[in-house]
């Protein structure tokens, strides 16, 4: 009886993620609704407690949403936009340069062709740079010619606020539906999972992201210290992909390396950017992570990795985003299951043994 209950819970399982996976691709607004309201639903429930109603509180919600994002699309993001583009544009130019002047001494010093590596590379950058910069133009231009993407993108867009508003809402109510929908032979151990995962989800979802906005802080003030064209662009852009271990230092090293070599024609910049970006993972290893996101997750850094590349190739760019919310409920559900189930059976000892 226990056998064939676990079974038919897996077959569950199984069918929702099978029909999840086919209904991916109308999940997009659904998805980002979710996040937007769980990330927001604790500030509502501040509000309430000033004496608010639920429905002002969540409308108070968005006015701030509001706010928030707008001085991200007119302060921030024509800098970064504009920043990005110039910089792919030199790109060419800098590797070119390197080739020139850099790897024939390290052939001299080495002894190895190096050259090889990078041969080609310049003109291959030059080539597609051009459309690489004026790629998101070309995307919008394309969108704007299919009248069946171009209603797609308008519904998406106009359904991510009206699903927001409903779930946060109704967000308590739901919640304590489904509480009243589990077996009561489980129920107790299912809150506890639920409650674990919650705490480890919320705290890493927003941790995480202070984090990345204290990168990419340091990076783009380090980097403008330090000279650096672009340091806006760079930093932003080495602070949002920091949630993938170690690909954002790499990103950022290479493309302000190359900044600051081709730029300033001297290792005393290249030197500076290694000391920018070393900083910043002593303040993120130091101070950052430990206090705002600290074990939440609990996976090795290979792990994360795999699971941002598995997400991507099931569920595209939304399935990057939500690759490590759900590694993180998973991890929680793994170790709930090893200390309760597989750790007793596999270490459990006879009474009648010593």
């Amino acid at each position: 009886m226990i056998v064939e209950d676990r079974l038919t819970n897996l077959l569950i399982v199984f069918a929702i993620g099978w029909v999840l996976y086919l209904l991916s691709p109308i999940l997009t607004p659904f998805v980002a609704a979710f996040l937007i309201a769980y990330v927001g639903d604790p500030l509502v429930d501040r509000l309430e407690r000033l004496r608010m109603s639920r429905t002002f509180a969540v409308v108070v919600f968005f006015v701030l949403l509001f706010f928030v994002m707008s001085a991200l699309v007119v302060l921030i993001a024509p800098l970064v936009s504009a920043q990005a583009g110039a910089l792919f544009e030199r790109l060419p130019g800098y590797v070119q340069w390197v080739e020139s002047r850099i790897l024939p001494k390290v052939v001299e010093l080495t002894g190895f062709d190096v050259d090889g590596g990078l041969v080609g590379l310049g003109p291959y950058l030059s080539e597609y740079g051009a459309s690489a910069a004026n790629w998101a133009a070309e995307a919008l231009a394309r969108v704007t010619r299919s009248g069946a993407a171009l209603v797609g993108v308008v519904v998406n867009v106009l359904l991510i606020p009206v699903l927001t508003f409903y779930l946060l809402r109704d967000w308590d109510r739901m919640v304590a539906a489904i509480g009243e929908l589990l077996p009561v032979r489980s129920k107790e151990k299912t809150i506890a999972i639920a409650v674990a995962a919650d705490g480890a989800l919320g705290g890493f979802l927003r941790g995480q992201v202070l984090v990345m906005i204290a990168l990419a802080t340091i990076y783009s003030v380090g980097l403008y210290i330090v000279g650096i064209d672009y340091a806006l662009a760079i930093g932003v852009v080495s602070g949002i992909v920091s949630f993938v271990p170690y690909l954002g230092l790499i990103i950022g090293l290479v493309l302000a390396g190359l900044a600051a070599v081709a730029q300033a024609q001297s290792w005393i910049a290249l030197a500076g950017v290694v000391v920018v970006f070393v900083f910043a993972q002593l303040v993120e290893g130091v101070f950052l992570t430990p206090r705002l996101v600290g074990d939440r997750i609990g996976l090795h850094p290979v792990l994360v990795i795999f699971a941002v590349l598995a997400g991507g190739q099931l569920f595209g760019f939304f399935g990057v985003l939500l690759a490590l919310p759900v590694a993180a409920v998973g991890s929680v559900i793994a170790r709930f299951a090893y200390e309760h189930y597989l750790f007793p059976r596999l270490y459990r000892t006879d009474p009648d043994e010593g």
